[in-house]
């Protein structure tokens, strides 16, 4: 278990080594001051109007488009929205894609719960659930009798992240093979990913795309389009706020079935036109690369740090998750780091790790993510001294 530290040690910082900005949270993450200050600007004429009508349903438009540019969308795939976040996207999937089997690859706390959720629905069979231990992930495995491959792309809790890439030996849906459905929450904007390999490829706006949470999104080929068709056809019960033919209608007009969180949608959208006006997914994921170079380095050549994830090529590039050797206690650490200023690097709590987690997300600077670590040398240092 990690060690509880009651009284943070009174340790102070010097001003020179700090970051710009402090916010190293895995989510919700760093919401960047110029998309605030956008914000804040347009707010009389967008906040507190109507979602059914043009001043809303322009932004709902741009980020879908700009999403759609974002990720290079082949013709025929569509941007989906709904309230609710990622976790109600699973419970819809579970009316609206899973027909009858789905497989899931659980490695770790969120990638498990979209497997709780089909294993609890009482209209679709058992689904198969393949595991590993956390630090590492497992690959998916072709079956004739699974319809829905449920992959994780970033495994937020323990800093793994893994290649998105449809099982190999499985048959495309056209040919019958199952729909590939991707878990891209902490993931998606800050990690590359061919919309080839996925049917559905859905997430939040509180980790990359640097807003605030209640909304999912879900890239989604023809061949979930046509999924959520049949299976809607077929006349299968779904509440409907957890229907996907539902979403689907309402985001083709530029709304979602009720309302949103108007601010959430124009700061996803603010960061995304940011992202593409800055050279596009290149950009974005270009930063994260350097922010885990620079985190990775510094690990793994400390004496008293090393990165997790064994695996190099596991490693996430917008969560890292570092271990402390068992003489550093890690909370002191976080607490000592928030108390100057530097917040949200504490473990994901049920992993029970003497850890930091770090976000790397594409709002956070990579020169922030330099400053941090040697802040944690100087506190490391202060704290045995």
């Amino acid at each position: 278990m990690i060690p509880y530290v009651t009284d943070t040690p009174d340790i102070r910082i010097p001003a020179n080594l700090l970051p710009a900005d402090g916010r190293f949270g895995s989510g919700p993450s760093k919401v960047r001051p110029d998309a605030v200050a956008a914000l804040s600007e347009a707010s009389t004429r967008f906040l507190g109007t109507s979602h059914r009508q043009k001043t809303v349903k322009s932004v709902v438009g741009s980020l879908r488009a700009g999403l759609a540019a974002l990720f290079a969308l082949p013709d025929g795939y569509e941007v989906v929205l709904g309230n609710g976040g990622a976790t109600c996207f699973w419970d819809a999937a579970t009316f609206g894609l899973i027909e009858s089997k789905s497989q899931h690859l659980s490695f770790g706390e969120f990638s498990s719960k979209f497997a709780a959720a089909a294993a609890s629905a009482p209209h679709i069979g058992a689904p198969e659930v393949i595991t590993s231990e956390v630090g590492t992930h497992p690959e998916a495995i072709a079956r004739d009798d699974v319809d829905l491959y449920a992959l994780t792309h970033n495994e937020t809790s323990t800093g793994v992240m893994m290649e998105i890439a449809r099982p190999a030996g499985s048959a495309s849906p056209g040919d019958g093979g199952g729909l590939v459905a991707v878990d891209a929450t902490s993931g998606a904007g800050g990690l590359p990913v061919d919309p080839a390999q996925f049917d559905a490829y859905y997430f939040a706006p509180q980790k990359c795309f640097g807003s605030d949470g209640g909304l999912w999104v879900a890239l989604l080929s023809p061949a979930a389009v046509e999924r959520i068709g049949r299976i809607t056809g077929s006349g299968r019960w779904t509440p409907a706020s957890m229907d996907l033919a539902i979403a689907l209608d309402n985001s083709r007009l530029d709304q979602t079935y009720n309302t949103p969180a108007l601010a959430t949608l124009f700061v996803m959208d603010d960061q995304v036109r940011w992202f593409n006006e800055q050279g596009g997914m290149a950009f974005s994921t270009g930063r994260c690369d350097r922010s885990a170079e620079i985190l990775y380095t510094w690990a793994d050549a400390s004496d008293f740090a090393t990165p997790f994830v064994a695996r190099e090529a596991d490693r996430s590039h917008v969560v890292g998750t570092i271990d402390f050797e068992d003489a550093i206690d890690a909370t002191a650490v976080a607490a000592v780091l928030r108390a100057n200023g530097i917040v949200d690097t504490e473990p994901y709590r049920k992993l029970g790790r003497n850890q930091l987690r770090i976000a790397m997300f594409p709002a956070i600077d990579p020169d922030d993510v330099a400053s941090l670590c040697a802040c944690i040398n100087h506190v490391v240092g202060a704290l045995a001294g």
